[in-house]
């Protein structure tokens, strides 16, 4: 892909976390890093690039010149044009399932490697049966997931499991605590995922015809119930992070023979970890009825988010809890705002990554541990997440 204009082109820069990744691709993309903006709307796209202009760095001039590629999901051949245009494409365009399918359909067609920041099971699933073979065939890497959803969670346990033997079994709980808003684009994709169970049960199960699974070993993620431990209410969380996970782990050896992971929410007070769960019982009922659904999506409205002042006070931390035969191994990730500055960061570092550093091959749908894991950690911790090891035998 030597000859295409871009390495990299960001589609959906005018939103609020494009607008975020899009700041941080003009930090810290490379000198010689050929990269756009790319979206429906050229003034929005202009304005983009006019606010990245004024920041006081010697890439001043050069961003004020900023290629800008006008192309519409509704358009197949503007995005093929796009698609093929660039080495890697970065997609912040959801709800993924409303708006996603056409993008990662020309990065297929083109072998175009794809990231997203997806959280959406379904189109995740989708994604992987109408698109996996074809990727394979074309070379494209299809990376979903590359933000809070789902990095912390399937690099965190990618870190921890290389502490640890690959020749027994490895059970791994993962925690997670944060305090911060969750991104209007996350808000309604999680509407959107709620919606629909059956449909999402649907995709799923037409991923297991599919997909192949390892011989003579075996990867899951199994859902337990709430349990108190190290002062926290354990509260199952059913989110894409654990099937992430388990998709790592069939792919990759190092996690063993025999690997099982649990994903929870850490709640300090039960009476906070029972409204939670009465709350998400309460939206799941809500969104099933479609005047009440629109209604909730249009309360969080995309392209909005908090102040520099509210993301700088938000924080999140990842424990996980390991053991292998007899060791035990406790590591942790921890970071700033979960929902958008550190999002933008692990976005834009992962498509950094893929474009730039020495990857082993592969193609088709991989998740980020599979796709980029060590390079990518060694990039986050070089940009201020930690993975840390808490607790080890012999330390």
């Amino acid at each position: 892909m030597s000859d295409r204009s871009y390495d990299i082109v960001l589609f959906g820069a005018t939103g609020f976390t494009g607008r975020l990744t899009a700041d941080y691709l003009a930090r810290h993309a490379p000198a010689g890093c050929r990269w756009a903006l790319a979206g429906r709307n050229q003034a929005k796209l202009e304005a983009v690039r006019a606010e990245l202009a004024t920041m006081d760095s010697s890439a001043s001039a050069a961003l004020a010149q900023l290629p800008l590629l006008t192309a519409d999901v509704g358009d197949p051949a503007s995005l093929a044009a796009v698609a093929g245009s660039t080495r890697v494409l970065i997609s912040t365009v959801g709800p993924y399932l409303r708006y996603g399918e056409p993008l990662v359909a020309a990065c297929a067609e083109a072998g175009t490697d794809y990231l997203d920041l997806t959280g959406e099971p379904e189109f995740v699933d989708l994604m992987y049966a109408r698109y996996h073979q074809q990727a394979v065939r074309s070379g494209a890497r299809l990376v979903h997931c590359c933000g809070f959803d789902s990095i912390p969670h399937d690099l965190g346990v990618f870190f921890t499991v290389g502490l640890l033997p690959d020749d027994v079994p490895i059970t791994v709980d993962g925690v997670v605590r944060a305090g911060g808003r969750p991104s209007a684009g996350t808000v309604q994709s999680t509407i959107t995922a709620l919606s629909r169970v059956r449909g999402s049960a649907e995709a799923a199960r037409g991923r297991r015809a599919l997909e192949q699974r390892p011989e003579g070993r075996r990867a899951r993620a199994v859902p337990t119930p709430p349990r108190r431990a190290d002062g926290l209410w354990l509260i199952p969380l059913p989110t894409i992070d654990p099937q992430v996970v388990a998709r790592s782990a069939r792919a990759l050896p190092r996690y063993g023979p025999d690997f099982t992971y649990h994903h929870y929410a850490g709640v300090r007070k039960l009476p906070v970890a029972l409204g939670g769960a009465v709350g998400l019982a309460a939206l799941i009922g809500l969104v099933q009825l479609p005047p009440a659904r629109r209604m909730l999506s249009s309360r969080f409205e995309s392209g909005t988010g908090p102040s520099a002042q509210e993301r700088a006070r938000s924080w999140f931390t990842v424990r996980f809890t390991a053991t292998a035969g007899s060791r035990r191994v406790v590591t942790e990730v921890s970071g700033g705002d979960p929902g958008y500055d550190e999002t933008a960061k692990m976005l834009a570092e992962s498509a950094l990554c893929v474009a730039f550093d020495d990857l082993p091959a592969a193609a088709g749908q991989l998740t980020t541990a599979v796709a980029m894991g060590q390079p990518l950690i060694d990039r986050l911790t070089r940009a201020g997440l930690q993975f840390r090891v808490l607790e080890q035998p012999g330390r």
